[in-house]
């Protein structure tokens, strides 16, 4: 499966309320989005300056969206959302191993944080070697440290 990160477009709006309109999808994470929330999770997060999320393309199809930002000055945070049609395919492993890449490559440690509930997510936080931290806001944190 060839999977690419890219920047948001505007043109992608129908693809992410699609995804964010999920119920399944948005099982674990909040309510399913209005087309409107959408728009505005859209324009904060994707399409600003410096977007702390990225679209992700199997095979050339919106697949969901990859989280890449900030955590702290020595850590940066991922995950992904991804649509019912691409789970259980690897897709998030691979994702994990691209992040993994690039955080090495600008020195810094990697966050993932899940809810309880989230199995999956914490299996592939431990496959890849991250260390379970604690509970920060009600959420599972699990950190891989920068290998030097």
């Amino acid at each position: 499966m060839d999977i690419h990160i890219r920047r948001f477009i505007k043109e992608d709006l129908s693809d992410l309320y699609a995804l964010l309109s999920s119920e399944k999808v948005m099982r674990y994470l909040e309510a399913p989005f209005s087309l409107k929330k959408t728009e505005a999770f859209l324009d904060r997060y994707a399409l600003s300056l410096n977007p702390s999320v990225y679209a992700l393309e199997c095979d050339g199809s919106f697949a969901g969206y990859v989280i890449w930002n900030s955590y702290d000055p020595d850590s940066m945070e991922i995950g992904w959302v991804l649509s019912e049609a691409y789970w259980n395919k690897g897709v998030a492993s691979s994702i994990t191993e691209k992040m993994i890449k690039k955080a090495d490559a600008l020195k810094k440690d990697l966050v993932l944080e899940c809810v309880k509930e989230q199995v999956v997510s914490e299996h592939i936080a431990k496959k890849y070697g991250f260390a379970y931290e604690g509970t920060r806001d009600g959420l599972k944190v699990y950190r891989r440290h920068y290998k030097k």
